[in-house]
């Protein structure tokens, strides 16, 4: 079959969706939810593969900003979207998207590439590498019990709806953003993202709800959530489904999470994406009674090597010289040298200097935002130490004083 790859005019982007829909399973998204995503809509970069009238293959890229190392903010191609129609698979349809998405990308002079990918199997063919972690929780309040920081008794948390606390919620994200790589800087509209709540998307909970925590009149966190109700023969068994939580300080943040131990009726805390090194598991009695589950979060690519690894800064000092594997974007492939100073700041070159390490533009995704660790994948057999030390001096740099998170999807 022959099809046609373009860019999307703003007239086609409900063909766009509606193909997109279709391909994830078929049910429609909620009219609100539709409305709101085609106001963020950014068709000028989304491109699809049409047969004739039919839509048969879509990928976008939102433009954000992505905090890195050192706390940057970088341009990044936020990829979504991405699909084939059920018959047009294996026709190279997805490839002949991420090449033309990715040469996009380069042309609009973003360094970094990052996706939340559906199937995890998928993109490292295209240089994309598992960068960050999210923690999934179910903790039995029933049997747990948090250590309260000093100050928590000074916090004062009070109840308000998830649309009249937006601006105060979206204050706290912003002052956080920096501080934790692998955050987008959001743009304008995406801060209703944060609280979409279609009934259908509620799977028997109750409406979302929003409680802040204050000191002297600000706020200084906050978690929106939603209660299930169930019962059994011994009593109420209710969940809390944790959608958001953030604080600017231990006290506000150990504040909120003993308001959501203590909801009446409830006997579960349940969360979806938390960082990996959230400090809630510092906080509970019996981390084994908290369930702690992990999966793969933020996907990154390095559009452009030299640019995306100067972007960020670097725990330590290094000289190290990368013999890099890319064979999708072969602009990035050959050696290059990354020197950091003491500071922390960068340079990364063009070199025919005989390298330190070899690996590919998938392992530099992965390594990218300091959560997964170059000795690590050394022990894989992905990265190849080829000068002795080299291993140990890149993986200190390259490591972050936190774990790297992406706190929600696009």
């Amino acid at each position: 079959m022959t099809t046609e790859l373009r860019v999307l005019s703003a007239a086609e982007w409900d063909a766009w969706f509606g193909s997109l829909e279709l391909a994830f399973g078929g049910v429609p998204f909620a009219p609100e939810s539709r409305e709101m995503y085609a106001a963020l809509a950014e068709p000028e970069r989304a491109i699809a593969h049409w047969d004739g009238a039919d839509c048969v293959g879509t990928a976008g890229a939102y433009s954000f900003r992505l905090t890195v190392p050192g706390g940057a903010a970088v341009p990044a191609a936020g990829v979504t979207g991405v699909s084939v129609s059920s018959t047009y698979r294996r026709q190279g349809l997805l490839t002949s998207m991420m090449r033309r998405q990715l040469d996009d990308v380069r042309s609009w002079g973003e360094p970094l590439a990052v996706l939340m990918a559906s199937e995890p199997e998928i993109y490292g063919r295209f240089g994309y590498g598992a960068a960050t972690a999210e923690m999934n929780l179910r903790i039995d309040t029933s049997r747990v019990r948090l250590a309260l920081p000093p100050g928590t008794d000074g916090v004062r948390v009070r109840r308000s709806s998830p649309e009249q606390a937006l601006d105060a919620c979206e204050a706290v994200y912003g002052r956080l953003a920096a501080a934790r790589p692998g955050t987008p800087l959001r743009r304008p509209g995406w801060e209703r993202v944060a609280v979409e709540d279609p009934e259908s998307n509620r799977e028997g909970g109750s409406p979302l709800q929003c409680v802040l925590a204050e000191r002297d009149g600000e706020v200084t966190g906050y978690v929106t959530f939603r209660l299930k109700p169930a019962w059994d023969d011994a009593g109420p068994r209710g969940t809390v489904s944790v959608r958001h939580l953030a604080a600017l300080d231990p006290a506000s943040y150990a504040a909120l999470w003993r308001y959501l131990f203590g909801i009446d009726l409830t006997s579960a805390v349940e969360c979806h994406n938390r960082p990996a090194d959230d400090a809630v598991l510092r906080l509970v009695s019996d981390v084994r009674r908290c369930e702690v589950r992990l999966r793969d979060g933020l996907y990154v690519r390095l559009v452009e090597l030299g640019a995306a690894l100067e972007a960020r800064t670097y725990r330590a000092p290094v000289d190290v010289v990368l013999e890099v594997e890319d064979a999708f974007c072969p602009w990035n492939a050959g050696r290059w040298r990354l020197t950091a100073d003491a500071k922390g700041t960068a340079t990364c070159r063009r070199t025919d200097d005989e390298p330190g390490l070899a690996l590919s533009a998938t392992e530099l995704g992965s390594a990218y935002l300091g959560g997964v660790s170059l000795t690590t994948l050394a022990a894989a057999g992905q990265v190849r130490e080829l000068r002795p030390g080299a291993l140990a001096e890149a993986a200190l740099a390259f490591s972050s004083d936190v774990e790297p998170w992406c706190p929600h999807g696009f």
